[in-house]
């Protein structure tokens, strides 16, 4: 089985350079035979990963540890559902991983643009399979996941292996890093049309239009992702946070950051023309960024709980990205002529300023998270000496930038394209401007005064908020008008007439939303005890009462839990009951923390384990204000991004004319 497994990569390996070598000499000759036959074998690489993979999967599910790489990620009493997400639980299997989905992708764009962009897919195609092809040459010559155990001249059978790491025994670890990596694999697909435009001089925007959709799945994808690990860091590492500007952490959110930098400024090219420069910059440092997620999680240059052991795999990636990014930053260069806008920006009290400070502040965010992600690397390779950013760097640098973006979110709104006059500036401004100002006074007078970042984001989360829900009045009401419908509806049948535009409002209010629980976190209490059964402790306005603790076993794990009872006020709220298991094969302990989830705050209890005297335990209590808004934030940003998936009732197209010595203009036009 092993060897059919490394077979089927060695052969997808070939495949893969072929299909590049074939697609660019097939363009080059013109040679239609040759270019069909190297989109041809990206059906092959598809179904000879597909093949390893199964046989992947298939050696964790039956336990055959005969396999190094099974023998080091699984064992006989992990659950069926574990020892599948075995599959990427390891150096080499998320690498295949990696490669499969890059396969399926490929597919999936060859298969859907078979008939259409015949210039560009020659290009598309040498970028999906020289990426594809980087990774299958780690998998198949340097990071096999199909290597056996061996015993002087033979194969041996352990019997039974380490299982998957504790940390990652938790259902949220079943789907969050191939959703995470559905985001990072997904990005490859724009920037390979990007590319192949920048290479055939393509005239239009085809390349945006072909690969809008894509771009806003993969977002999704990657936005889901980083929620699922911050759901997962909450809820299983016990020391109540969901996000701790870790440095995997900081890969994952880098390339979101320049994905939403370009699903808003790639409206400006679509309507006026602009920006085009912006585009290309930002889909290339995307796609870059996913190369270096990956590069940083996998090579062990930095200290993380999310990262893989240190291994030699970096030097591939660092050779990578200085030759993908040397090419593409000298073909931007080589077209800036192609790239030139088509109309002048006017104003800079206009909705085209607020996209364009919408970027630069988001790449300001970027480049402070990257240089403090890579400030302890550099710092001890020129003095010996690793000094280490901690998260008050990243929260004093991102929190301004933030609120600034959060402001912006509710001005771009408000303001009109082109320019805007000082009387609809006031119109448009005043009753969000009321609210937003509104509830600061009043949440100052009840004393959030001594949390000033956190009074002016409950007040912007107003602010933007208001302009939101008066975007959506304006246009009900006019349809309504005209109609005769009641609100609801008229509300949903304008956002059908404009699912882009009213899509991207509602993931803005997810946003909101999301902030609210961040900022719920300048609230936060703690408390540490060391209790025994019936001893009683205070946090906040809650009264815990330790009423027991039970001991006990499985075939995995050994497990100490403690039984709470929570009151508050005199009034019964129930058990809480945390939990520390201490798994037998891997020898790690964990923590099943117990959490009471409500709107307004969570009372989180994380049991440490016996004091030093083993005569008590040691119980972490924590309480979390707002922080559920965070998970139901995320449920209105799909929401928000299924819509803007879905065609428009009325499909508005902006037809740009120019005339010399005037800025073109932008003419919709009903379809």
């Amino acid at each position: 089985m092993e060897n059919i497994g490394a077979l089927a990569l060695l052969l997808a390996f070939c495949l893969a350079v072929y299909s590049v070598a074939g697609s660019l000499l097939g363009k080059y000759r013109r040679n239609a035979f040759l270019a069909v036959s190297a989109e041809r074998a990206v059906y092959s690489v598809w179904f000879l990963v597909t093949i390893a993979a199964g046989l992947l999967v298939y050696s964790l599910l039956v336990g055959d540890f005969r396999m190094a790489y099974v023998a080091s990620h699984s064992n006989k009493s992990m659950s069926a559902w574990y020892k599948y997400a075995a599959w990427w639980g390891g150096q080499e299997g998320s690498l295949l991983l990696w490669a499969w989905l890059l396969s399926t992708y490929a597919a999936i764009v060859t298969f859907q643009n078979r008939r259409k962009f015949r210039d560009m897919m020659p290009y598309v195609n040498s970028v999906l399979m020289t990426t594809e092809a980087f990774f299958l040459f780690l998998v198949t010559f340097q990071f096999s996941p199909f290597q056996v155990l061996a015993v002087g001249k033979g194969i041996t059978d352990v019997g039974d292996g380490q299982g998957l790491n504790p940390l990652l025994q938790y259902w949220t670890m079943v789907i969050h890093p191939p959703i995470l990596y559905l985001g990072y694999v997904g990005f490859v697909v724009p920037f390979a049309f990007a590319f192949a435009s920048l290479v055939t001089r393509q005239p239009g925007d085809g390349w945006i239009h072909t690969t809008r959709r894509w771009a806003i799945v993969t977002w999704l994808f990657q936005s889901t992702g980083i929620l699922l690990g911050a759901g997962w860091a909450y809820a299983v590492l016990g020391w109540g946070g969901y996000w701790g500007w870790d440095p995997v952490e900081n890969a994952s959110l880098l390339p979101w950051i320049t994905a939403t930098a370009f699903l808003h400024s790639v409206m400006m090219q679509e309507k006026k023309g602009m920006m085009k420069v912006w585009n290309m910059v930002l889909v290339s440092a995307t796609f870059f960024l996913c190369i270096f997620g990956t590069f940083l999680t996998r090579s062990g240059i930095v200290n993380s709980v999310h990262a893989f052991a240190q291994s030699p795999i970096g030097a591939y990636f660092v050779g990578f990205l200085a030759i993908g990014i040397a090419i593409t930053v000298w073909l931007i260069l080589a077209r800036l002529d192609y790239l030139k806008s088509e109309a002048p920006m006017e104003s800079v009290v206009s909705r085209e300023s607020s996209f364009m400070f919408n970027n630069l502040i988001l790449l300001a965010s970027c480049f402070a998270i990257l240089w403090g992600t890579l400030f302890p690397v550099i710092s001890e390779k020129l003095t010996g000496e690793k000094i280490s950013v901690d998260a008050p760097f990243f929260n004093r640098v991102n929190i301004p930038i933030a609120l600034f973006l959060m402001f912006l979110t509710g001005v771009g709104p408000l303001i009109a394209w082109r320019r805007s006059s000082v009387e609809s500036l006031k119109r448009a401004f005043l009753w969000p401007t009321v609210a937003g100002v509104a509830l600061m006074v009043a949440l100052a007078f009840f004393g959030v005064y001594e949390h000033p970042y956190a009074l002016i984001s409950f007040g912007l989360c107003l602010f933007v908020t208001t302009s939101i829900l008066i975007e959506f009045w304006k246009g009900a009401s006019a349809i309504r008008g005209k109609t005769g419908m009641s609100m609801l509806p008229a509300m949903v049948e304008l956002t059908h007439r404009n699912t882009r535009r009213y899509g991207g409002y509602i993931v803005h209010l997810a946003v909101v939303l999301m902030f609210i629980g961040f900022t719920g976190q300048a609230f936060n209490q703690n408390k540490t005890v060391e209790v025994a059964k019936g001893d009683t402790f205070k946090i906040g306005h809650y009264d815990l009462t330790v009423v027991g603790q039970k001991e006990g076993e499985n075939e995995n794990f050994l497990w100490s839990r403690l039984t709470l009872d929570v009151k508050s006020n005199g009034r019964d709220l129930g058990i809480l009951e945390p939990e520390k298991r201490f798994y037998k094969t891997s020898r790690q302990p964990t923590s099943e923390v117990a959490i009471r989830r409500r709107l307004n705050e969570d009372l989180y209890l994380n049991f440490a384990g016996p004091s030093t005297d083993n005569k008590q335990s040691v119980l972490q209590a924590y309480i979390f204000p707002l922080v559920s808004w965070i998970w139901i934030g995320w449920w209105v940003l799909f929401i928000g991004t299924i819509v803007c998936l879905i065609p428009s009732k009325i499909r508005l197209q902006y037809a740009r004319t120019q005339v010399v010595g005037i800025a073109k203009k932008n003419v919709p036009v009903t379809k």
